[in-house]
């Protein structure tokens, strides 16, 4: 896949029942855990692809904490500006925890899908 061309997201890769089957079989091997798919913003210049999309967070970190691990995965510079988006535009709050992002942002198949972008608001 190049830099520059389109890559298919992860929900036009795998289809919904492909999807659901995944996530029953991870609750079941991993109930405190949350299945998350986290994507470049399809939009995004700046930052670059994460190596995989699919993560399995404990439940009890908060979006802080996770933004810390995705940052680590990006390998960005301390400075460098990075937002963590739901549904491509709500910027979470950082004490918020997965369990509860969960509860209220999982998709239909069971996942929690983000976003991650170097600017906070899209026109």
């Amino acid at each position: 896949m190049s830099s520059s061309g389109y890559t298919p997201t992860f929900k036009e890769r795998k289809n919904l029942p492909e999807r659901v089957r995944m996530v029953e079989e991870i609750k079941r091997q991993q109930p405190d855990k949350v299945p998350i798919i986290i994507e470049r913003f399809d939009g995004e210049r700046y930052l670059p692809q994460l190596d995989k999309c699919k993560y399995l967070v404990p439940n009890h970190i908060t979006v802080a904490e996770l933004m810390q691990i995705v940052r680590r995965r990006l390998q960005l510079h301390p400075d460098q500006a990075f937002f963590l988006l739901m549904n491509e535009k709500s910027i979470v709050s950082n004490s918020t925890t997965i369990s509860q992002l969960y509860q209220s942002e999982q998709d239909a198949d069971g996942f929690l899908y983000m976003v991650y972008a170097s600017q906070p608001a899209f026109g």
